[in-house]
């Protein structure tokens, strides 16, 4: 009788083999760069009083921390930096802070009055871009924050996540190797800002569970009272 090696084991369709390691997944950068992009030029259509200073300051500061991002890390996001990260979230308070900002200024205006809150389509159209600012900016928030951020998930998924997708929760989906894009984190923005609560994306980290709730807060006060206001003035 002869010793058994293990590494002569041959299953059924011949020697066994160490699976490969499985390679970083980077996201491309030009879905998040083009959300940037678009809450600045989003920033440039909004009126003087619900802007958070002059007109250029917050675009300035938001495209210089993004070229910074794309200089840092070009192509792919899979650059594990704890300065590239410092910046990351730099840009998402920045965008987060001016959206928040413009929605106090807005509800001011609609309590007390404002330019804007004398026409129906005035109103409408400075609620919309408000409004479609706070999409992007939790949007951001979310790809920014969940489980490290897009680079770490990049190399690791951890098997519980911050945020939980349809294809974490279903076993019978057999995605093991499925990682969230950006497009996943601005549908989870724009039905939190519909429906007022998770939908299909479970909250699972504390953080996570204030950001949607203060999303869903801010986007009630938007739609109810600019639409309320809007009614109003149409009456």
């Amino acid at each position: 009788m002869t010793g058994h090696d293990p590494t002569d084991a041959e299953g059924p369709s011949g020697p066994h083999e160490p699976e490969p390691q499985q390679e970083a997944f980077g996201e491309a950068r030009w879905p998040m760069a083009g959300a940037v992009i678009a809450a600045m030029a989003l920033t440039l259509l909004m009126p003087d009083d619900l802007r958070l200073g002059p007109r250029w300051v917050l675009p300035f500061v938001e495209g210089l921390l993004l070229v910074t991002l794309i200089a840092g890390d070009p192509g792919r996001i899979s650059r594990r930096s704890a300065a590239l990260r410092a910046v990351s979230i730099a840009l998402v308070g920045v965008l987060a802070v001016g959206a928040i900002w413009s929605t106090v200024r807005l509800v001011d205006d609609l309590v007390h009055g404002g330019a804007e809150t004398s026409s129906a389509a005035g109103l409408l159209q400075a609620g919309g871009v408000v409004w479609a600012s706070t999409v992007l900016a939790f949007s951001l928030m979310y790809f920014e924050l969940d489980s490290g951020g897009a680079a770490a998930r990049a190399h690791h998924m951890p098997t519980t996540p911050e945020l939980a997708f349809p294809q974490q929760l279903n076993v019978d989906l057999n995605a093991t190797r499925w990682h969230p894009r950006y497009i996943d984190y601005l549908y989870l923005g724009l039905t939190n800002s519909t429906a007022f609560s998770p939908t299909d994306v479970m909250p699972l980290a504390p953080w996570a569970k204030i950001a949607m709730a203060v999303q869903s807060l801010v986007s009630l006060l938007i739609l109810g009272l600019v639409i309320a206001r809007a009614v109003n003035v149409l009456a």
